[in-house]
């Protein structure tokens, strides 16, 4: 249990920001307000920031008492929207430290639930149910703001993991989704309170990006593709992205297990390499849009794995498959796919 909080502890400091997406401050160029680096955020198309206005509501988090539930949305909106329930990493218990994205969703149009569990929680299963009743309280509070019937279940981490199990759970129990729904895993930490059965039986309408990040030392990439190929969501409507770190004009772009989060100051890889995606995987899943696939689902198309770059430099394009294979040995990682104290789908790690 000491090593289990230890490596908590440490995924918490990273989480929560304590980690910086370059190791010298110096190398931070800012181009456009808190955007570091020397490619600036997009002006137009997926990706670029919204008109809308943020509003906030938050509400009594009742399964972790002094806590909040906050839900981003448009402000002036007069009927519910698209929403996207998003499920935090360890330490990532506060809002801010992804605030970014949430806004970046909210001026979007759409609207994302924040719950936050504790890190220090003794029983996953208690994380889990703290994140269900916060979404579906959301949901049934909210029905002016919240439109369940178009869904998107995105997570970070140990988020990433659980998103698998809560999307499966509101998408057959509670029919949400009906009219669109998707999920967004990042760097995904193990997943629990999901059987292969319910795997095998996924609605098959889900669409889903994966994304695993090269310098990640954390979560092992065997978890990630273990879901991925045995979800019951065909080829053309999931791709697996792997996110490499480049180099351009003195400053890295870094691909460590933080990506995306708020730090100092964001950059080209949280514009480019996630809030693009999940902008067009959105417009895909919720308009049937045919530019939003071709962005987010295109199989490898150039629009997809092109990245910017600058005085013709040019970030790595990102890699995109529907048959990954793991890169490096578990022994990389602190949290390995083979682990028999905390892995329910051990049994996939091959």
């Amino acid at each position: 249990m000491k090593t289990l909080l230890f490596s908590l502890c440490i995924l918490a400091f990273i989480s929560s920001g304590g980690c910086s997406k370059s190791t010298d401050v110096s190398q931070a160029k800012l181009v456009d307000d808190d955007l570091a680096g020397p490619i600036s955020r997009p002006s137009s198309g997926y990706g670029a920031d919204g008109t809308y206005a943020v509003s906030e509501i938050d509400f009594p988090n009742t399964e972790y008492p002094g806590t909040k539930v906050t839900v981003f949305y448009p402000s002036g909106i007069t009927s519910p929207r698209p929403t996207i329930f998003y499920s935090h990493p360890y330490g990532g218990e506060s809002k801010e430290y992804n605030r970014g994205l949430f806004e970046f969703i909210a001026k979007k149009g759409y609207v994302v639930v924040f719950v936050p569990y504790a890190t220090n929680d003794s029983t996953i299963d208690h994380r889990y149910l703290t994140l269900w009743t916060g979404f579906t309280k959301a949901a049934a509070d909210y029905p002016g703001i919240i439109d369940t019937s178009k869904v998107g279940f995105m997570g970070h981490s140990f988020g990433g993991g659980a998103s698998i199990g809560l999307s499966y759970k509101a998408f057959t129990e509670r029919g949400w989704g009906q009219n669109g729904r998707f999920l967004f895993t990042m760097a995904p930490w193990y997943s629990y309170q999901i059987t292969s059965d319910q795997l095998a039986s996924f609605p098959a309408n889900t669409k889903m990006i994966t994304q695993v990040y090269d310098e990640d030392v954390y979560n092992d990439h065997r978890m990630a593709i273990d879901i991925f190929k045995n979800i019951n969501i065909p080829n053309a409507e999931k791709d697996y992205y792997y996110l490499k770190s480049s180099t351009v004009a003195g400053y890295k772009y870094t691909t460590d297990h933080a990506l995306p989060n708020t730090r100092t100051a964001y950059d080209a890889y949280d514009y480019y390499g996630v809030y693009r995606l999940l902008d067009a995987l959105i417009d895909y899943s919720f308009n049937n849009s045919a530019a939003g696939k071709n962005m987010a689902l295109g199989n490898g198309s150039v629009e997809q794995v092109t990245m910017p770059g600058y005085n013709g430099q040019f970030m790595a394009p990102l890699e995109v498959t529907d048959n990954p294979v793991p890169k490096y040995s578990q022994d990389k990682y602190e949290f390995k796919c083979s682990s028999v104290l905390y892995n329910p789908r051990i049994a996939h790690c091959k």
